[in-house]
């Protein structure tokens, strides 16, 4: 959280410690009110206190000096709860006979008790306060540390592998940053595995995975020749997984056009709307509203989920579709998400003609761009290197490859030895167990062929420079860490839109349902993807989420 390092020093009394307070400046005020009232609290219970000695000991008739001192005391005393009551009142006297009740040098003992207890309540609400106060700076606080480490603006990369940026790239970078200092920061940085490729031994890591794709396929091919005395290379698993391809692709065609114009067309005339009366902008804001939840819920919720289950689509082909179609509802959503408050804040202030939308170039961009928040414009590369993309696009094929013959040689034995099986405790304990290795390599060649080669080289193709797509989950010692590290992307959508959204509308009040409803929402769009593309619901991402995370 910015802010400056300050320090109060109370010179009333010499065992008042300094108070070292970290926060904004407009901050301290309530807390010098704070001291100011404590000190008046000490200093007011030790006159009270030895005014009645005095007053008890010495009688009735003390003297002039006493009064004289008495009187002057409570006139300094009274001018500080003066002060605090909202600033003097110059009407109001210390001695007069209405407010301080002084006759002959005597003081009423039951005035000065309610003057203490208006002072203590005073310093109660007071700290009420502060400690309001104290608890959202906090807050503040922790939510200015994620935000830093989602962006990743405080941490650049090592020298080894990035150089600094100069000035004039800093100031560049600044029409990439979000309005208002709020949002994702989009800078310019490569993959985390593109810069830990360089060093030798980390490299040793892929061609160990190299060398044991290797070892898989001539493990094939032997057993291949010994039991059937002639080299099998049929790809049945493949042709299966992606049946119904050509269906896919136009199932694909018809979201993709419709995310095109619906959203855009909407967002444009409801804008073009928000220039008429208060009444006219309410009504067409409910009108456009209704229509694009509709749209998000039937066109893109609907539709697409009902080609898939109709048509019996093949696990590869219903993975295609539902993660596209999850994708491009994500997208539509940020789209009108980041320009709804431009064309609200054009309505307030009425500077130029009509409010400034984004251009369809712009936002076609954004549709294949990989990342999951709008912006106008993105860090841009020089130019595309044609073979980088050749090579991730490869390694995506790889990678498929890779993980045919893992279901090849270590699943399918397993499954068709446990389908021969009585079902019982110990046949699936040892299905699950024996799947873990498998399923632990399925779950690296997924991350390294989509999260790492394919939006690389999408991001090469469109020369976007921002490829944070991933952070060093690896590395992660709790499961907070590797939620918000594995699949930066999501986790940006997921963070911005529905954790930050969450709690600017409920005041930031109810911080643990916001994060409650994050993973809800996560954990169902998963088991979402893999019921559908599956046949059949099997909660192991839902516990995954709901209970470990």
């Amino acid at each position: 959280m910015p802010g400056t390092s300050l320090q109060l020093h109370c010179a009333r009394r010499r065992d008042f410690r300094p108070i070292s307070i970290e926060g904004p400046a407009h901050h301290l005020v309530s807390v010098c009110t704070v001291g100011e009232l404590l000190l008046s609290l000490l200093d007011y219970d030790s006159f009270l206190l030895s005014s009645l000695g005095k007053r008890w000991q010495r009688g009735p008739g003390c003297g002039s000096e006493m009064e004289s001192g008495g009187e002057s005391l409570l006139r300094s005393r009274n001018r500080a709860v003066n002060n605090l009551d909202g600033g003097s009142n110059p009407g109001r006297h210390p001695h007069g006979n209405g407010d301080n009740h002084i006759s002959n040098g005597k003081i009423e003992v039951e005035h000065v008790i309610s003057k203490k207890l208006q002072l203590k309540r005073k310093a109660e609400g007071l700290k009420d306060d502060l400690l309001r106060q104290f608890e959202s700076q906090v807050h503040d606080f922790m939510d200015s540390l994620i935000e830093e480490s989602v962006s990743l603006e405080s941490t650049p990369l090592p020298a080894a592998f990035s150089p600094p940026l100069s000035d004039k790239e800093r100031s560049k970078l600044g029409r990439f940053q979000p309005p208002h200092g709020q949002g994702k920061h989009f800078i310019s940085r490569r993959s985390l595995l593109d810069e830990l490729f360089e060093v030798n031994h980390i490299r040793t890591i892929y061609h160990m995975f190299i060398a044991l794709l290797i070892l898989f396929i001539l493990s094939t091919l032997v057993v291949d020749f010994l039991d059937e005395g002639r080299l099998v290379l049929d790809f049945d698993l493949l042709v299966y997984a992606f049946g119904q391809f050509p269906l896919v692709v136009c199932t694909w065609l018809c979201m993709f056009l419709s995310v095109l114009l619906v959203p855009y067309t909407l967002f444009h005339l409801w804008s073009q709307s928000q220039s008429g009366s208060h009444g006219q902008q309410r009504l067409f804001s409910w009108l456009f509203g209704s229509a694009f939840l509709l749209y998000q819920g039937l066109g893109l919720g609907f539709l697409p989920t009902y080609v898939v289950v109709t048509n019996s689509l093949p696990p590869a082909s219903c993975f295609i579709v539902t993660l596209e179609q999850v994708r491009l509802i994500m997208k539509a959503h940020s789209f009108v998400r980041e320009n709804v408050p431009r064309v609200l804040a054009w309505t307030k202030d009425k500077t130029g003609h009509s409010p400034v939308i984004p251009q369809v170039s712009q936002y076609l961009y954004f549709l294949f761009a990989p990342t999951l928040i709008y912006r106008d414009k993105y860090p841009r590369n020089p130019a595309t290197r044609w073979g980088y993309v050749a090579t991730k696009l490869l390694q995506v094929l790889g990678c498929l490859f890779y993980t045919y013959y893992v279901f090849v040689r270590l699943c399918i034995p397993q499954f068709r030895s446990i389908s021969l099986q009585l079902f019982n405790l110990r046949a699936m304990v040892l299905c699950v167990f024996n799947s873990i290795l498998p399923g632990v390599l399925v779950l690296l060649l997924g991350f390294f062929a989509f999260l790492h080669c394919w939006l690389n080289a999408f991001a090469e193709m469109l020369c976007f420079a921002d490829r944070m797509f991933y952070k060093d989950w690896w590395n992660s010692t709790s499961y907070a860490n590797y939620y918000r590290t594995w699949n930066v992307v999501v986790h940006d959508w997921l963070y911005y839109y529905v954790y930050r959204d969450f709690l600017l509308i409920s005041q930031k009040r109810f911080r643990p349902a916001a994060m409650f409803f994050v993973f809800t929402v996560s954990a169902v769009v998963h088991e979402y993807i893999l019921a559908v593309s599956f046949g059949f619901f099997y909660p192991v991402l839902f516990c995954l989420f709901m209970c470990f995370g």
